[in-house]
């Protein structure tokens, strides 16, 4: 088993130049969260990743590019707000919403005309991109609707067999995944919560709009109302209530700031003791896999602060939640 994991998992790029270049799937290390990658130019390389994920043709991808130069070559405008994000805040947590042009296949954007595009924030990912002369679509390196992963480990476990290398750039500094922003009838939107907060957006470009659906439609990824979910049930709300109405099972509480009165009485998983909510941004993901892999029959998790990377820490809660 170890002799397959030092094959499998490293830091060699030119192994995962060759194997990108062969049409094969890679698992790369990005600041939010890891990624499974393929030649984002070729279909039947793109069609391996909707294949290893299981994941539905109609949610769309995200190409991650290393420069601007590469970005205007897939896309047929880019306005003059979203360039200034781009300034602000590339290499980094943000990906872009851009009309595309015929370079870009279909699959990609699952038949609508944008194309998501980041510069991620990665010294690694940044060296393997700087080597490729194509774009690399990369979606989080996980099977369809589970929790995202943070480490290559966890790339591993869950989808080992289906990639031919795991580039290995340790723990995600994030954690979470990418602020998805566009424009929409003139307006700057914000169409996915993510490593980027809201106020960091309106600094550079003034008012956005939140247009995050819990979508059976996505306009872009991250979109779907059943998404980053553990396999135990998970119920979001006020963590007195569930622990009342979920007595007699083994819970799971995951929890920010001061624990919960019965703390003696479940296992708490603490996203941030002190409320800090880069922190906790940075363990969510983690914890519910921790969570997931405990001995226990429930998970109950609380709310977080309605500000910052809070927002879409919740976001994250509320979409792996039972509905």
């Amino acid at each position: 088993m170890w002799n397959f994991l030092f094959k499998m998992i490293g830091t060699e790029l030119n192994k995962a130049v060759k194997h990108l270049k062969a049409g094969e799937l890679v698992g790369i290390p990005t600041e939010t969260v890891y990624g499974l990658a393929a030649n984002g130019l070729d279909v039947n390389a793109v069609l391996k990743i909707f294949e290893a994920k299981e994941r539905p043709f109609f949610d769309p991808l995200i190409l991650h590019v290393n420069n601007l130069e590469k970005v205007n070559v897939l896309i047929l405008s880019f306005d003059l707000r979203l360039k200034k994000l781009a300034d602000a805040f590339w290499p980094g947590p943000l990906t872009l919403l851009l009309p595309k042009n015929q370079l870009v296949p279909d699959i990609v954007t699952s038949g609508l005309n944008q194309v998501a595009i980041r510069i991620p924030n990665h010294p690694l990912t940044l060296s393997l991109l700087e080597q490729l002369n194509f774009p690399l679509a990369a979606p989080s390196a996980n099977p369809f609707g589970y929790i995202s992963p943070t480490t290559a480990l966890h790339v591993n476990k869950q989808l080992g067999e289906k990639v031919a290398y795991i580039l290995d750039g340790g723990a995600c500094e994030i954690g979470l995944e990418s602020t998805i922003v566009g424009v929409e009838e003139g307006k700057v939107c914000v169409y996915r919560l993510g490593g980027l907060s809201i106020e960091q957006l309106e600094a550079v470009v003034g008012e956005v709009t939140l247009k995050v659906n819990l979508s059976g439609d996505p306009k872009a990824p991250g979109q779907l109302k059943s998404h980053y979910a553990p396999t135990k049930p998970l119920f979001l709300g006020d963590l007195e209530k569930l622990f009342n109405q979920h007595r007699g099972k083994k819970l799971i509480c995951l929890c920010f700031g001061e624990p919960p009165p019965f703390k003696d009485r479940v296992r708490i998983l603490n996203l941030s003791p002190n409320c800090d909510l880069q922190e906790a941004a940075k363990n969510l993901f983690g914890f519910l896999r921790q969570a997931d892999e405990l001995d226990g029959d429930v998970i109950i998790a609380q709310n977080l602060p309605m500000l910052g990377l809070g927002l879409a820490i919740n976001d994250r809660l509320k979409r792996a939640a039972v509905n």
